[in-house]
């Protein structure tokens, strides 16, 4: 199979879809793969290196989406991205479709199979593919809302682990997942005060066995959720339902009672967000204020640390593009319930129930579309 690497044109997007070593798998396996010229110098990789283990170096996006047969990204095509896809190609990479109207009839229009990175499962139930982003993304999350509490930033100038005699910040974080989880992490480590809220009780408990008593975990209701969201200092949005719209847990009113100079950072922006006041941002201008209260939303974080975002990101993603070339997507996805679970579009048609249900499209179970 040919593949296709193309440069990623998000703004203040330096992660590549394949790093070298992941090509050079795939070169070993007796697949071609092309790279857009400068595709991996945001996180340290020339065009040398390509070429070194074979790989072929083209000129333009055009290029590379012209002559492959299955082109892997990170961030979800943008429009010019999408008027280059052709009837039966595939695209691998993260969509987020639920929030994104446009972007899922451009693909529905193009006739490609895309397959979507946030919606491949696991044999426990996770998402293998969403799982390093969602790491990365928690524990940065701790260190854009540290930095946004700085005076300078809008934020009303505390610390979040304080200094003796003076109180530590109170840290709220919205769903125990894999972003929540990070995040509580690296709060606690700098000694701020740290309350999970999450709906399942399975998962408080591991989280109060993991970090014992320096956690506070509170099962979620309207009230709890209203009661510490109002009194934080920084409120992290971790919640997640796959593939879906991110459920509106804060709404403007809590939002008008926080204090002034508080923070919110919607991790769940991807999905639409978690907080009503929420709205897209970028790493170019990543925060804006409603009602006193400094709002971070950037839908790509981990891009800002690129060089160990791509890396980890390839680690989960290789063995999946490896099925892919091997066996042609109709098999890879009929050996793999779980690959299968992230086709999300497929020739013309929605595969994935959530983003129909959530953008009011019709749906084709993936099993069907490609029989």
């Amino acid at each position: 199979m040919r593949i296709g690497i193309p440069k990623e044109i998000k703004v203040h997007e330096y992660r590549v879809g394949l790093v070298p070593a992941s090509v050079r798998e795939l070169i070993h396996n007796g697949h071609e793969v092309v790279v857009e010229t400068n595709a991996g110098a945001g996180v340290g990789f020339e065009d040398s290196d390509y070429a070194a283990i074979g790989a072929e170096i083209l000129p333009t996006a055009a290029d590379v989406f012209e002559t492959a047969e299955m082109v892997v990204k990170v961030k979800e095509p943008q429009a010019a991205e999408i008027s280059l896809l052709r009837q039966d190609q595939i695209l691998f990479t993260y969509l987020h479709l639920a929030a994104e109207p446009d972007q899922t009839q451009g693909l529905v229009d193009s006739g490609c199979v895309a397959i979507a990175y946030e919606t491949v499962t696991d044999d426990r139930g996770g998402l293998p593919l969403l799982a390093p982003m969602s790491e990365v993304a928690g524990r940065m999350s701790i260190q854009v809302g540290a930095l946004c509490l700085e005076k300078e930033k809008g934020g009303m100038g505390i610390l979040l682990g304080g200094v003796p005699g003076v109180p530590v910040a109170k840290v709220v974080v919205l769903g125990g997942g894999v972003v929540g989880t990070n995040a509580a992490r690296m709060a606690m480590g700098l000694e701020a005060s740290v309350t999970v809220i999450d709906k399942s009780l399975p998962r408080l408990n591991e989280l109060d066995m993991q970090f014992g008593p320096t956690l506070n975990t509170i099962y979620a209701t309207m009230e709890s959720v209203e009661q510490y969201v109002i009194g934080a200092d920084l409120v992290i949005g971790a919640v997640l339902i796959p593939g879906a719209a991110a459920p509106r847990l804060v709404s403007k009113d809590m939002i008008k009672q926080m204090q002034k100079g508080s923070v919110v950072v919607d991790v769940a922006i991807d999905q639409g967000g978690c907080f009503e006041t929420s709205k897209p941002t970028t790493h170019a201008e990543p925060t804006y204020i409603v009602d006193d209260v400094v709002h971070y939303c950037v839908t790509n974080m981990p891009g800002a640390v690129a060089r160990t975002s791509a890396r980890a990101l390839n680690n989960a993603t290789l063995p999946f593009v490896l099925d892919l070339a091997n066996k042609g997507y109709v098999q890879a996805l009929n050996d793999d319930p779980h690959l299968m679970a992230g086709l999300n579009i497929h020739k013309g048609h929605v595969t994935y129930e959530a983003v129909a249900r959530d953008l009011g499209m019709d749906f084709v179970p993936p099993a069907e579309a490609i029989a």
